[in-house]
């Protein structure tokens, strides 16, 4: 029997909301400048846009369905579980539709009690831990599951991990939503565990303590509140399993891997490292195309590179993180961040979290490099390149 309250595949209404979605998402300049090499010169500027930038599958497949969902549902509440994805004015378009978004609490968990049967929830591209999605499930509304493909792969890879016995190391921001839910998914098993680390420098910590180079006392001090309930250092790191969040730096994760692989190589011996020791990259492949496009855009002379998308954007975060490594680099949330009148710009540097603003940005730069995290829409790279060329007196020449 068919579950008539479970929908992964969309409505098949594309066409009646595809006008929509052009409307509030399309740019024909970023149409133009693609159909031009990827390359637009306006008076002295010249715009080099990435090769591969903007909304990946699973968030263009998240946002329509969503669309879908409004459209298929008229008369019934449409509750959003958090963000549909990390973009703002997204988020805000769905709400002035009427989708009432329900924020987590600071561990990530949901509020239900105001849910009903006749309520229609849809789940973010990023997914939800198990235990929500469990709940709602007994609660027996509808609901529109929008999680990303390659983010259910990795949801596999981590299942299989606890199912064999190994705690799954995962590579990501402990406190994002994709991640959460990911680690969740070894609660599927009993005595299923997990640990998430950060970046190398936590994985270097794993590694001594592996090799018996650090205490349980330190370990706690960095993982304490980024491991499975019960977790016990001295029995739990024995086998591990690696995977990550789908949108963090694939070159650091692939680091990370070989990192801990070496030392449970050491630790356990060469000869029986698969019994030990597993790994499976689960970078998605859009993340992975934008961070190659961002560096081979990097090669170009460049004076200034513009990334856009949300501050809570991982993926975004990580383009700007490579970016500012060769070029003078500015991540925005959107063309509001630049003041034509002032010529300044407002900014996210790629170290700390506070907004930095920088006048005269425009002073001697040519050459733009341009790109965009996975959840920004095309229209706002559009805004942003006709702010730039606002703020020295430029227009886009008519087509």
């Amino acid at each position: 029997m068919t579950d008539q309250t479970y929908f992964r595949k969309g409505f098949g209404l594309r066409r009646e909301i595809e006008g929509d979605l052009a409307a509030d998402y399309h740019s024909r300049l970023v149409d133009r400048i693609r159909a031009g090499g990827h390359v637009l010169e306006v008076g002295d500027l010249t715009f080099r846009l990435a090769q591969e930038f903007g909304f990946c599958y699973g968030v263009d497949r998240a946002v329509e369905y969503a669309y879908e969902t409004r459209a298929r549902f008229p008369q019934q509440r449409v509750v959003l579980l958090g963000e549909i994805i990390h973009n703002p004015h997204v988020n805000e378009k769905l709400e002035s539709m009427g989708v009432v978004i329900l924020r987590p609490d600071p561990d990530g968990g949901f509020d239900f009690s105001d849910l009903t049967s006749d309520d229609v929830v849809l789940v973010p591209a990023f997914g939800v831990r198990v235990e929500d999605f469990q709940r709602l499930r007994s609660i027996g509304c509808p609901v529109v599951d929008t999680t990303c493909g390659s983010v259910l792969n990795v949801w596999k890879r981590v299942e299989s991990y606890a199912r064999d016995g190994f705690t799954a190391i995962v590579h990501g921001k402990h406190f994002h939503e994709e991640t959460k839910a990911t680690a969740s998914q070894v609660t599927k098993y009993e005595g299923g565990k997990y640990l998430v680390l950060r970046d190398m420098a936590e994985a270097e910590l794993l590694c001594r303590f592996i090799l018996g180079r650090a205490s349980i006392a330190e370990m706690r001090e960095t993982f304490g509140h980024k491991v499975s309930s019960a977790f016990a250092f001295d029995r739990d790191l024995n086998r591990v399993g690696l995977a990550n969040q789908t949108t963090m730096l694939a070159s650091e994760s692939m680091d990370i891997a070989v990192k801990i692989g070496e030392a449970m190589a050491e630790q356990f011996g060469q000869d029986r490292l698969a019994e030990h020791f597993r790994s499976f990259g689960t970078i998605c492949s859009a993340t992975q195309e934008r961070q190659d496009a961002v560096l081979a855009l990097i090669e170009e002379p460049l004076d200034a590179m513009i990334v856009i998308g949300g501050y809570n954007s991982s993926n975004t975060n990580h383009l700007a993180k490579i970016c500012a490594r060769k070029v003078t680099t500015y991540h925005i949330a959107d063309a509001a961040c630049i003041d034509v009148d002032r010529v300044a710009i407002r900014h996210k540097p790629t170290v700390g979290t506070a907004e930095a603003e920088v006048t005269g940005w425009l002073d001697g730069v040519r050459r733009i490099g341009v790109t965009a995290g996975a959840s920004t829409p095309n229209n706002k790279i559009g805004e942003a390149i006709e702010r730039i060329l606002a703020s020295v007196g430029l227009a886009v020449p008519a087509e």
